[in-house]
């Protein structure tokens, strides 16, 4: 099982890969210490030779760049937690399109809602079902229906026949 390493932590293993192979140690070796694949070392030794250290130092980040800063995020993750009835919405559940428009009060940049869903998941952010429950349930009621009330209403349909299905 592999574990995530970060980009430093690449980087930093590939150094020292680069100060093993300097100090004469073979490809084998270096692998077997790093634990990484003889190929990677390998790609490493040619980078050295073609292009020295500086060819093994992490690249720049590829890819589109944030829309959010680092501050605007914890704002947002302050005010999902704070919940959508402090908002001012009428239920206390969020939506892709409420998180939407709150990241627009917040940053002023607009997010699609499959974007919204990107960024809600680099937060740590899941979805979640309501529970189907209502809040004012009443068990007690619910507990003499189904005791009392169901039972008689099953023995009625089964002495009277439904006219229109039976034969």
């Amino acid at each position: 099982m592999s574990k995530k390493r970060g980009r430093a932590e690449l980087e930093t293993r590939r150094l020292e890969g680069a100060r093993l192979l300097q100090r004469g140690a073979k490809p084998a070796e270096v692998a077997r210490r790093l634990q990484v694949s003889r190929t990677s070392v390998w790609r490493w030794e040619q980078a050295l030779e073609a292009n020295g250290r500086r060819a093994l130092r992490k690249a720049p980040r590829t890819g589109r760049p944030p829309q959010l800063t680092d501050t605007e995020k914890k704002r947002l993750v302050v005010a999902l937690e704070a919940g959508a009835l402090a908002q001012g919405y009428a239920t206390d559940l969020w939506t892709l399109s409420r998180v939407g428009k709150l990241i627009e009060k917040i940053s002023g940049k607009r997010y699609s809602e499959s974007g919204v869903w990107r960024l809600l998941k680099g937060l740590n952010f899941s979805c979640q079902r309501p529970s189907g429950r209502a809040i004012k349930r009443d068990e007690q009621a619910i507990r003499h229906w189904k005791t009392k009330r169901w039972p008689t209403l099953k023995k009625l349909c089964q002495t009277r026949p439904n006219h229109r299905l039976h034969r």
